[in-house]
């Protein structure tokens, strides 16, 4: 099943993992309006570095899932079908994900 369309760049998702991806989403968002808060309530430097953190290992945790089901689908579907393009996109996202 072609869950990818390589002309418009778009991913058809599972409901599952829409619903997995956006609380995850949804988590760091409460985590970034936590962080604002606790900004204008003057709390101490290094709790909101510590809290920094922890919203920065949620959005690699989000990025490696995104990336897992990337590459189960729409890389191995290119692959297969010979387009392998498919590889120096990756890289490029990978080069600007690991900065």
């Amino acid at each position: 099943m072609d869950h990818c369309c390589e002309h418009h760049k778009t991913r058809v998702r599972s409901e599952e993992e829409l619903k997995k991806l956006s609380n995850r989403l949804c988590r760091i968002e409460g985590q970034v309006r936590g962080l604002r808060e606790m900004l204008q309530k003057d709390v101490y430097c290094i709790d909101i570095l510590v809290q920094v953190s922890a919203v920065n290992a949620a959005l690699n945790s989000f990025s490696k899932e995104l990336l897992s089901e990337h590459l189960r689908t729409c890389v191995a579907e290119d692959l297969r079908a010979g387009r392998d393009e498919v590889v120096d996109e990756l890289v490029a996202a990978l080069q600007k994900l690991l900065k």
